[in-house]
C-alpha cells in the first residue's frame, strides 16, 4: 500500500524502474541508433564540420528543449502509465490526447518492424543468413521480442544491459581506433553537398535520431519515482548522447576520407581498431531501439484504453500484475503485418511526423501551461514558456523540413481522431488547460477592450433575453438567433421571484440553469444561461440589467415578449423608460399565435424619419435578413405622409438614405385619408411575414395610456417587433462620408 510519504516524494510502490534502468538506458539506446553508424558518415561528407556540427546541435537543441517542456510538465503532476499521452492528455483534454496518442501508439508499433528489418538487413551482410528469406527471420526475431515483453519488462531491461555493453564496446573500438589515426587526412570544414543535397536535407537526415527520449517516457507507468526520473533520465540522456555525435562527428571528419564518408555506410570500420565491433554495434542499435518501442508502444495502447478512447479490453492483463499483455499482442500483430506487407518506405515519413507531432506538443503543453498562469501548475522543474514554444515551432519546422507531404498526412489523421473523439463526447475525471486558455485569452481581450474608445462602427447587438426557460419561449429565442447571427452575444435569463435567503439554500437556480444549458446545446445555438433569485421582476431585471457584462462587453439590447395582460404592458412600460435612461435599447415581441413569421417573405419597417428609432430599427432589419431563413425576404420602407405632392421628394428621401446604409430594400410612401389615425393605416397595409414599429418614451403618468395604444396597434397585423433605441444620439448604422 502507497504510504504518505510516497504520495508526497511522488513515488509508487508497485513500479520497479529507477532513473538508469527506466529512462536513461531505454533514451540511449534508441537514440544512439542506425543513423549514428550508418548515415551520420554522409552528414558529415555533405557539410563538412560546421555545418555537420550545427545539424547535430540544432537537432538535439530541439530535443533538449522538449526535454526541458516534458521535465516541467512532469513534475507538476503524478504522472502514471501512457508517458507523452498521459501528460498531453492530462493537460490538453481527451480529445486531444487522443488524437495524438492513437497515431503515437501505431507509429511505435510499426517501428518495431522498422528496427527489426534494419536489423535483418544487417544481419544478411554474413553470408550463412543469405540463404534465409529476410521476412522469415525477421518475424522470428519479432515473436522473441514479443516473448520477451510478455514475459515482463523486469527480463527486458535486464537484456538491455548486454545490448548497451555491446553498444559501448562498438563505439569504444571505434573512438581508440580514430584517435588513433587522428589527423591523418584532410580535414573537410566548410560545405561540399553532393547532387541535390543542402543543409535541410543533411538535416531531415539526422533528426530521426534525437527522437529516441519518447522510450523511457513511455515507462512512466513502471517508475519509481516518475516526476524525479523522467525529468533527470531525459535530459541526462540527451547531453550525454549529444557528446556522442558531436565527437563522432569531430573524429569522422580528422579520420576517414570524404569520399569514404559519402559512399561507405561502415565507414567507422576503417578506423575501428576491431572493425567488427562495429558490425555487432549496428546489430545493438537496431534490436536495441526495437526492444525500446516493443516495450512503449504497448504501455501508450494500454493508457488510451483505461481512458476508454479505445476499447477497453485492450487494457487487459491477461493474469500480470505488471505488464499489459493484451496491448504487447496487439503490437506483435501490427508489427507483423507490416513486416510481411515489406515495403515501408512509403509510411516512414509518416511515422516520424507523429513521433515529432508528439514532441511539438509536449512543448506547447508546457508552454499554454506556463503562460496561462493556471494556479495549479506549480512545476518544480521551471521552464520559461518561451523556450517551451520555441521548442514546439522547432518540432514542427521539422516535420516541414523533412517531408511536407508526410507533415500534411500526419495532420489529418489527427485531426481526423481529434474530431472522431470530439463526436463522441467521452467523459474525463479530470481537469485540463483549456478553460484557462479561453480565460487567459478572455482576460486579455476585455483588458484592451476596456483601453479602447467605443466607435458606433463596430456595435453588435449584446442581448439579454428574458426567457425564463427558453422552451416556453420559442419566438423570442428564434429572434434571439436571428439577430445575433454569430455577431454579438445572446443571454438567455430566468428570473426566479421569491426570498433570496429562502430559494438560496435549494439547488432551484443551478438546475434552472443546466436546463438552460441543455435547451442550447441541443439547439446548437451559440448563446449564454443565466438564472437569477429575485425579490420582484422589476426590481430584479434593473439589477441584472446594470450588472450583467464586464469591461467593454456589456448588454446594450434588451428582448422581452409582448405582455398579454394589461398590467404586465405597464409594468413593460416602466422597465422600458428605466432601461432607456441606462442606455439599454428595448425590443418587444409581440407573437401572433396564428400568423407566426408566416412564409418570412416580407419585412415591414415603419418609417417616421431618422433620428429616433429608425437607426436600430433599419440595422436590426439586416441581421435577420441575414438569416438563411430569411434571405429571400422582401425588405419594405413605409412612411405615411399626409397629402400626394410630399410623395416624390419623401421617396427620394428614403431611397438616398437606403442607397447610403447600403441596404437593398423597397422606399414606399403611403398617404393617409384626412384624420386617419396611424394605427388604421398600419392595420390596412399590413400584409408582412414581421412589422417593426418604433417606441416613444412616455412620461411616467402616460404609462398605462400608452401600453393601451401600443396593444392597440400591434392587435391584429400578424408578429410585431416594437423598437425603442436607447443610443438617440449616435448613429449605430455607421454610414460612411463618401
Amino acid at each position: 500500500m502507497t504510504t504518505t510519504s510516497q504520495k508526497i516524494n511522488g513515488e509508487n510502490s508497485s513500479a520497479r524502474f529507477g532513473t538508469f534502468s527506466g529512462v536513461f538506458t531505454p533514451n540511449i539506446l534508441t537514440i544512439l541508433g542506425i543513423i549514428l553508424f550508418l548515415r551520420l558518415g554522409e552528414v558529415a561528407g555533405n557539410g563538412g564540420l560546421w555545418n555537420a556540427l550545427a545539424i547535430v546541435l540544432l537537432a538535439n537543441g530541439i530535443s533538449l528543449m522538449t526535454g526541458l517542456s516534458l521535465s516541467a510538465v512532469a513534475t507538476n503532476m503524478t504522472v502514471r502509465a501512457g508517458g507523452n499521452y498521459y501528460i498531453i492528455s492530462r493537460s490538453l483534454g481527451l480529445e486531444i490526447g487522443g488524437a495524438i496518442g492513437i497515431p503515437l501508439f501505431l507509429s511505435q508499433a510499426i517501428s518495431v518492424a522498422f528496427y527489426i528489418i534494419g536489423f535483418t538487413e544487417a544481419l544478411s551482410t554474413i553470408e550463412f543468413f543469405r540463404q534465409f528469406e529476410p521476412r522469415l527471420i525477421s518475424s522470428l526475431v519479432l515473436l522473441g521480442f514479443v516473448f520477451i515483453a510478455y514475459i515482463g519488462a523486469d527480463f527486458a531491461l535486464k537484456i538491455q544491459y548486454v545490448i548497451l555493453a555491446i553498444l559501448m564496446v562498438s563505439l569504444a573500438s571505434f573512438f581508440i581506433g580514430a584517435i588513433g589515426a587522428f589527423g591523418q587526412v584532410e580535414p573537410l570544414l566548410t560545405s561540399n553537398f553532393q547532387l541535390d543535397n543542402n543543409f535541410w536535407i543533411m538535416f531531415a537526415l539526422f533528426f530521426p535520431a534525437v527522437t529516441g527520449i519518447e522510450v523511457g517516457t513511455s515507462l512512466s507507468g513502471d517508475l519509481k519515482n516518475p516526476s524525479f526520473s523522467i525529468p533527470v533520465g531525459t535530459i541526462t540522456s540527451i547531453i550525454f548522447t549529444t557528446i556522442i555525435y558531436v565527437l563522432v562527428v569531430v573524429l569522422f571528419i580528422f579520420t576517414i576520407p570524404v569520399d569514404a564518408l559519402l559512399n561507405d555506410n561502415l565507414a567507422m570500420q576503417r578506423v575501428a581498431i576491431i572493425p567488427e565491433l562495429i558490425l555487432a554495434g549496428v546489430w545493438a542499435s537496431t534490436l536495441s531501439s526495437a526492444l525500446g518501442s516493443v516495450l512503449s508502444a504497448p504501455r501508450t495502447l494500454q493508457a488510451i484504453a483505461h481512458d476508454r478512447v479505445v476499447p477497453h479490453f485492450l487494457a487487459n492483463q491477461m493474469g500480470s500484475k505488471t505488464e499489459p499483455r493484451m496491448a504487447v499482442i496487439v503490437t506483435g500483430i501490427i508489427a507483423l503485418i507490416v513486416i510481411l506487407a515489406g515495403d515501408l518506405n512509403a509510411v516512414a515519413p509518416v511515422i516520424a511526423m507523429f513521433f515529432l507531432n508528439t514532441y511539438g506538443m509536449v512543448n506547447l503543453t508546457a508552454g499554454i501551461e506556463k503562460l496561462v498562469g493556471n494556479p495549479s501548475f506549480r512545476p518544480r522543474f521551471n521552464v520559461p514558456w518561451q523556450l517551451s514554444i520555441l521548442g514546439a515551432l522547432g518540432c514542427y519546422s521539422a516535420m516541414v523540413l523533412i517531408n511536407p507531404i508526410a507533415t500534411v498526412i500526419a495532420i489529418i489523421i489527427s485531426y481526423g481522431f481529434f474530431f472522431g473523439l470530439q463526436q463522441r463526447e467521452m467523459v474525463r475525471a479530470w481537469g485540463d488547460v483549456r478553460s484557462g486558455i479561453w480565460f487567459a485569452l478572455a482576460r486579455w481581450a476585455l483588458i484592451n477592450l476596456e483601453d479602447q474608445e467605443w466607435s458606433v462602427k463596430n456595435w453588435r447587438p449584446n442581448i439579454i433575453v428574458f426567457t425564463g426557460q427558453p422552451h416556453n419561449r420559442q419566438p423570442l429565442v428564434e429572434v434571439a438567433k436571428w439577430l445575433s447571427l454569430g455577431r454579438g452575444i445572446v443571454t438567455f435569463f430566468q428570473l426566479i421571484v421569491g426570498d433570496t435567503h429562502e430559494l438560496a439554500s435549494k439547488p432551484l437556480r443551478e438546475k434552472a440553469r443546466e436546463r438552460i444549458q441543455d435547451y442550447i446545446r441541443k439547439e446548437d445555438m451559440q448563446a449564454f444561461a443565466e438564472v437569477e433569485i429575485v425579490p420582484s421582476f422589476p426590481a430584479g431585471a434593473l439589477m441584472l440589467v446594470q450588472a450583467h457584462g464586464i469591461g467593454g462587453i456589456v448588454a446594450n439590447s434588451i428582448l422581452m415578449g409582448w405582455s398579454r395582460t394589461s398590467e404586465g404592458r405597464s409594468q413593460q412600460m416602466k422597465l422600458m423608460v428605466d432601461f432607456v435612461h441606462l442606455k439599454k435599447s428595448v425590443l418587444f415581441l409581440a407573437y401572433n399565435d396564428e400568423k407566426g413569421f408566416g412564409d418570412k417573405s416580407v419585412i415591414h419597417v415603419w418609417w417616421q424619419g431618422r433620428g429616433g428609432n429608425e437607426d436600430l430599427m433599419l440595422l436590426l432589419v439586416y441581421f435577420i435578413s441575414q438569416h438563411s431563413s430569411w434571405r429571400d425576404t422582401t425588405l419594405k420602407l413605409l412612411r405615411v405622409i399626409d397629402n400626394e405632392e410630399g410623395i416624390a421628394d419623401t421617396k427620394a428621401h428614403m431611397e438616398s438614405i437606403l442607397k447610403d446604409v447600403r441596404m437593398d430594400a423597397q422606399a414606399v410612401v403611403l398617404v393617409r385619408e384626412p384624420n386617419m389615425p396611424f394605427a388604421d393605416v398600419i392595420k390596412q397595409h399590413s400584409d408582412a411575414s414581421l412589422t417593426v414599429l418604433g417606441m416613444a418614451v412616455p412620461k411616467d403618468d402616460q404609462l398605462e395610456a400608452y401600453s393601451i395604444r401600443l396593444n392597440n396597434l400591434v392587435s391584429g397585423i400578424g408578429t410585431v417587433l416594437l423598437v425603442r433605441n436607447a443610443q438617440d444620439e449616435h448613429d449605430i448604422l455607421a454610414v460612411e462620408d463618401a
